[in-house]
């Protein structure tokens, strides 16, 4: 067996440079540390970098979701569906707003909402939901030329859940710029492809729906004498025309999304050659292994899951999993489908509501990938797969 390696190969990881740490350091020293200029800054770098007009900065993800449910009106009585394939805060954000959830099932080749179950769901459906939310899963895009093909046969609203795809693009235009879609969420965790922390945007081509989100990301207020109820008193004067919240992101954060921005195209560059690279070593290994798909001109690529080929071995996830963990290698599970979490059964969602999700995720493992991943880490994590196939 090959020596263990002495570090921890996470499978995923932020880069910081000094040129980021500067800039976070002026921003210190400066005269705003949140709420100044530096948000409008970083928001000004996404709506230039992925061609939409408008772009609202917030604390996370999750709360980009939730305000863009809300400026879409969802509410009590309303549904949306979205994919099991995805972490919670998908489908829980709708819950916030008091809304029914449902789910699509993937296509098994791209672990995205399979276009055709989509179909023949709306076909079926009772009711038609208020908002439909394809996950551009480890940044490859959705079929979203026909699901907002759909959107306009129903009149469903679209919400890009693209928390994976920043840098990525679907038909030459770039991820985040909603020509299919409403509203796109971005994600900027210490995993994703360029990081602020924890923080997270809603991109849109309505400025309406923007104007909303800004309000909604900071107590529904506004200081716009055009939005107000009756007359302005004065420069000082703020009205609160909508429940909102306190999602606001700050400017120590926004310095440092600004300065990755600088290098999201070499993140994005760096991602897709060690990915090809992994399907050279692990088509040469000749495994029992299952690949993602091979869009390497589309995908940002923030995730490369390997599958089981359960038609070849006898061995388990659980066992792969635990030896690639005891070989120091940072393995994850991306996703336990949110139809089995038990809240969701709660629910009334059982095991074989979505057999494409649960299949994939009995076979599924993500194994490294990051800038700094190295090609000799690389190798040593194949060779770790060779070895668990090779024991007896």
């Amino acid at each position: 067996m090959s020596d263990k390696k002495s570090h921890y190969i996470p499978y995923g990881r932020q880069h910081i440079t000094e040129i980021d740490v500067n800039a976070v350091t002026e921003v210190l020293r400066g005269d705003f540390i949140t709420q100044g200029p530096t948000v409008q800054k970083f928001e000004q770098k996404l709506s230039d970098y992925c061609a939409v007009p408008h772009v609202v900065a917030v604390n996370s993800a999750t709360t980009a979701l939730h305000i863009a449910y809300h400026a879409l009106g969802l509410t009590e009585g309303d549904e949306l569906w979205t994919v099991p394939n995805t972490f919670v805060a998908t489908s829980n954000a709708a819950l916030y707003c008091g809304a029914a959830v449902n789910f699509v099932d993937i296509n098994p080749n791209t672990f995205n909402m399979c276009v055709e179950s989509l179909k023949k769901k709306l076909k079926n459906a009772k009711k038609i939901p208020k908002i439909v939310v394809p996950v551009l899963f480890s940044g490859l895009p959705c079929d979203m030329e026909q699901i907002h093909a759909l959107s306009k046969e129903y009149g469903f609203k679209i919400v890009e859940d693209a928390s994976h795809a920043i840098g990525g693009s679907y038909k030459d235009t770039k991820t985040g710029n909603c020509a299919y879609s409403d509203i796109t969420v971005l994600s900027f965790h210490p995993v994703k492809i360029i990081t602020t922390g924890e923080g997270g945007a809603c991109t849109t081509q309505d400025p309406e729906l923007a104007i909303k989100m800004q309000e909604l990301r900071s107590h529904g207020i506004t200081k716009d004498p055009t939005r107000m109820d009756g007359e302005t008193e004065g420069g000082w004067y703020y009205q609160q025309t909508d429940l909102g919240y306190n999602y606001r992101i700050t400017d120590i954060q926004c310095a440092l999304g600004a300065s990755q921005m600088n290098s999201l195209d070499k993140f994005i560059n760096a991602r897709r050659k060690k990915v090809a690279y992994y399907f050279d070593k692990l088509e040469e290994a000749n495994l029992p292994l299952l690949m993602p798909t091979n869009d390497t001109n589309q995908s940002s690529w923030h995730l490369f899951i390997i599958r089981l080929d359960v038609s070849k071995t006898d061995k388990t996830r659980r066992q792969l999993y635990d030896h690639m963990i005891a070989q120091n290698i940072g393995v994850n599970v991306h996703y336990i489908p949110v139809h089995l979490q038990p809240y969701y059964k709660n629910l009334g969602f059982k095991a074989g509501d979505f057999p494409n999700a649960e299949e994939y995720y009995d076979a599924c493992l993500t194994i490294p990938l990051y800038y700094d991943l190295k090609q000799e880490e690389q190798d040593y994590i194949v060779q770790s797969l060779k070895e668990f196939f090779d024991e007896k």
